[in-house]
C-alpha cells in the first residue's frame, strides 16, 4: 500500500511540478528567459569574420551577460531546486556504500571465481549486445530522421559550449577504472572503482572460506540497513520531483518543447523502440513472466525520469527486481556492473547528439566514420555517472576527436534536461532487463 501510494504521489507531484513551472515561466522568469533565448541564438548564428578578434570579443561580451543572467534565473528557483538538491544528495550518500556492500554480498555469495567469472561473462555478454543495439538504432534513426539538416547553421568561430571535453586515452581511461584509494573513490562516488574494488574484495571473502563469514555476514547487515534508510529518504521523493519539474519547467519552459519538437519527439521515439526491442528479447529469454517486470519497476523509472538520474532509482530498482523474482546475489552482481557498463538511453543520446550537431553545421559523416564514432563511444562511456550532463562531457571528447565543433553543444544545452530525463528512465529499464535476463540464464529466475 505504501510503495503504491509513493508512485501515486510522484505522479501527482510531477503534474503539479509542471503546471506551476508553466505559469513561474509566464510570469516570474519571463525577462530572464526573453533575454537568454536571444543571447543563445546570438551565439549560435555568429560565424566567423574577418577580424577574429571582434568575433571573440562578442562572444565574451555575450558570454558574460548570458552568466549573469542565469545566476539570476537561478536565484528566483533556489527553493525549488533546492528541494530536488537535498533529496539526490541524501541518495548519492547512500549510492556508494550500497553498491560496495551489496556487490560484495553478491559476490562472495557466488562462492568462487569460477562462478564470479561464469556470471559475469554472462552479464557483459548482455551489456555489450544491448550497447551495440542502443548505438546503432541511434545512428539509424538520426540518419533516416536527419534532424539537424534543417538547422543549417554555419561553423562557429570559436568553443561556447562552457563543456569542456576529455581527450580519448587508453591511460586515462584506465586510471578512471583503478582507485588509488577505496575511501576517494567512494567521497567522489566513483561507481566504477568502487565496482572493481568491491568484486576484488568479494572474492577474496569467499576464498578465506571460514574466516570470511564474520565479513559477509557484516555486509549483509550493512545492505539490509541502508535499504531501511533508503526508505526513509524515498519519504521525500514527491517532495523533490515537484521541485525539481517546477524549476526545469520554469526556465525552459513548454515554448522549447515546440522549437526542438521534432528533434525531442524522434529521439523519444528511438528511446520507447529501443525499450521496446529490450523488452522483446527478455520475453524471448525470460518467457511470460516478463510481462510482470514492469509493474515492479515503474517507481524507480519515474523516478529516474523526474529526477534525471539513475542513480537516485538505484536502491528501488534493486528492490523492485527482488519482488519480481531476481535472487539477491544476482541482483547484487549485476546491477552495480550495470550503472558503469550498461547505459543504454545515455548511449543512444551520445549517438543522437553527436550526429545532430554535425548535421546542423552541414558536416558530412561517411558510414565508416560513423561507427568509428560509435566504437569510440562504446569505450568513452564507460563509467560515465549517472547523474544530469555528465553524458554531454563525453559527447564534447567524441566530438574532438572527429573534428565536429564543440560549440554546438550549445544547440542542445537549453533543452539537455528534457533529454536526461528520458535517458536516465531507459537506463533503468536496461539494467533492470539485464538483470532479470541474467537471473534466467543462471535458472535462479
Amino acid at each position: 500500500m505504501m510503495k503504491n501510494s509513493i508512485t501515486t504521489y510522484i505522479l501527482i507531484a510531477l503534474a503539479l511540478g509542471i503546471g506551476l513551472g508553466f505559469y513561474l515561466n509566464k510570469t516570474f522568469l519571463v525577462s530572464e528567459n526573453s533575454e537568454l533565448g536571444k543571447i543563445e541564438q546570438q551565439l549560435v548564428e555568429l560565424s566567423p569574420t574577418k577580424d577574429q578578434s571582434e568575433t571573440k570579443a562578442k562572444m565574451e561580451g555575450l558570454q558574460k551577460e548570458q552568466t549573469k543572467i542565469l545566476a539570476q534565473r537561478e536565484t528566483k528557483v533556489e527553493p525549488f531546486s533546492l528541494m530536488a538538491d537535498v533529496f539526490l544528495r541524501l541518495i548519492k550518500m547512500i549510492v556508494a556504500p550500497l553498491i560496495f556492500s551489496t556487490l560484495v554480498v553478491g559476490v562472495a555469495k557466488l562462492g568462487d571465481i569460477k562462478s564470479v567469472g561464469r556470471i559475469g561473462g554472462k552479464t557483459l555478454l548482455w551489456f555489450m549486445s544491448a550497447s551495440c543495439l542502443s548505438l546503432l538504432l541511434g545512428m539509424l534513426l538520426v540518419n533516416i530522421f536527419q534532424p539537424g539538416t534543417a538547422m543549417n547553421l554555419p561553423l562557429p568561430a570559436t568553443d561556447v559550449s562552457g563543456i569542456g571535453g576529455h581527450a580519448l586515452s587508453l591511460r586515462g581511461f584506465l586510471y578512471h577504472v583503478f582507485p588509488t584509494s577505496m575511501a576517494d573513490a567512494m567521497a567522489r562516488n566513483e561507481i566504477l572503482q568502487i565496482v572493481v574494488f568491491s568484486i576484488l574484495f568479494g572474492v577474496a571473502t569467499a576464498a578465506v572460506g571460514e574466516a570470511g563469514k564474520a565479513v559477509l555476514l557484516f555486509m549483509d547487515s550493512v545492505a539490509h540497513v541502508i535499504l531501511k534508510t533508503t526508505n526513509y529518504v524515498m519519504l521525500l521523493a514527491p517532495v523533490a520531483v515537484f521541485g525539481a519539474m517546477t524549476a526545469v519547467i520554469a526556465k525552459q519552459g513548454l515554448g522549447i518543447l515546440v522549437t526542438y519538437s521534432i528533434f525531442i519527439t524522434e529521439f523519444y521515439f528511438g528511446l520507447i523502440f529501443l525499450c521496446a526491442l529490450l523488452f522483446i528479447a527478455c520475453h524471448g529469454i525470460v518467457g511470460k513472466k516478463s510481462r510482470g517486470l514492469f509493474k515492479h519497476i515503474k517507481e524507480p523509472f519515474l523516478l529516474a525520469f523526474s529526477t534525471s538520474s539513475s542513480e537516485a532509482a538505484f536502491p528501488k530498482t534493486m528492490e523492485g527486481l527482488e519482488r519480481f523474482g531476481c535472487p539477491n546475489k544476482i541482483v547484487s552482481f549485476v546491477l552495480p556492473l550495470g550503472y558503469s557498463f550498461n547505459l543504454d538511453g545515455s548511449m543512444m543520446y551520445m549517438t543522437f547528439a553527436s550526429l545532430f550537431i554535425a548535421q546542423s553545421y552541414g558536416i558530412h559523416l561517411p558510414f565508416s566514420t560513423q561507427v568509428s564514432m560509435l566504437l569510440v563511444l562504446m569505450f568513452t562511456s564507460k563509467g560515465i555517472a549517472g547523474v544530469p550532463r555528465a553524458s554531454l562531457v563525453v559527447i564534447a571528447g567524441t566530438l574532438a576527436t572527429f573534428d565536429i565543433p564543440e560549440a554546438g553543444l550549445a544547440l542542445l544545452l537549453g533543452i539537455d534536461p528534457l533529454f536526461d530525463m528520458g535517458r536516465s528512465a531507459t537506463n533503468v529499464v536496461g539494467n533492470s532487463i539485464a538483470t532479470a535476463v541474467v537471473s534466467k540464464w543462471e535458472k535462479s529466475l
